[in-house]
């Protein structure tokens, strides 16, 4: 089996140092850049499985780059888990909000990232071995979404989203008629549970209804409680 690929994207040459020799002892195939410009270079000549990126850097910050890969279709879907300072509260909110798949607070100890490496590799597997096992066609009024090709269309013109804005959509389709809480959304979307869900799931939610033009009668707000789809009476 190949060994995952970790690009680590980290100015301190100290800690990249680190991280690096931490993963390629753990069996990963790790490689560090100290900036966006060395980290461009390399996205150009290879993807790698991962990627850890730090939001403090020289030029170009972390949540810069962010956006620009959940923008891209070669990228939209690349697991990243962001490095922020412990006392940075809202970057770990903007990074989650941006399509970050978890975070890492500064100081950190060498085996919690490992291990949240670990699980974030391990969702990405299982997710694609249940969209290729099981992957299915879900259809509400106007939209359709396909799992297994990862497209969505809402009276029959392909809509864009971000991987995680795919999966919460697919989530709700999923479980039709059902009220999700904020924190079974977070936790089934995000893998873990996070005390700033209330706001990441509420910015997605907002930024999915723009996306595929519903004015909330689609996804239907359940004050105090969640969000669900249908299904209402007649339907």
């Amino acid at each position: 089996m190949d060994k995952l690929s970790v690009y680590v994207v980290e100015d301190d040459e100290s800690i990249r140092t680190m991280v690096v020799y931490a993963l390629n002892g753990s069996g990963y195939e790790a490689k560090g850049f100290p900036d966006s410009h060395a980290f461009r270079a390399a996205m150009e000549r290879a993807l790698p499985d991962l990627i850890l990126l730090d939001i403090m850097l020289p030029g170009e910050d972390g949540l810069s780059i962010l956006k620009q890969l959940r923008s891209s279709r070669s990228t939209e879907r690349l697991p990243v888990i962001m490095l922020t300072a412990k006392s940075a509260e809202i970057d770990k909110v903007r990074g989650l909000d941006l399509g970050a798949d978890d975070y890492v607070a500064k100081p950190f100890g060498i085996m919690e990232l490992l291990s949240r490496v670990r699980a974030v590799a391990r969702r990405t597997v299982e997710t694609g071995k249940t969209s290729q096992q099981e992957g299915k066609i879900y259809q509400y009024r106007n939209i359709r979404l396909d799992e297994d090709g990862h497209i969505l269309t809402v009276d029959g013109e392909e809509v864009i989203l971000t991987r995680k804005e795919f999966q919460l959509l697919s989530d709700l389709l999923r479980n039709q008629g059902r009220v999700l809480t904020r924190d079974q959304i977070m936790e089934q979307v995000w893998g873990f549970d996070y005390g700033g869900a209330t706001r990441t799931v509420d910015i997605h939610i907002n930024t999915l209804r723009k996306k595929i033009g519903d004015d909330g009668s689609i996804i239907q707000t359940v004050r105090g409680i969640g969000y669900k789809i249908g299904k209402e009476a007649g339907e």
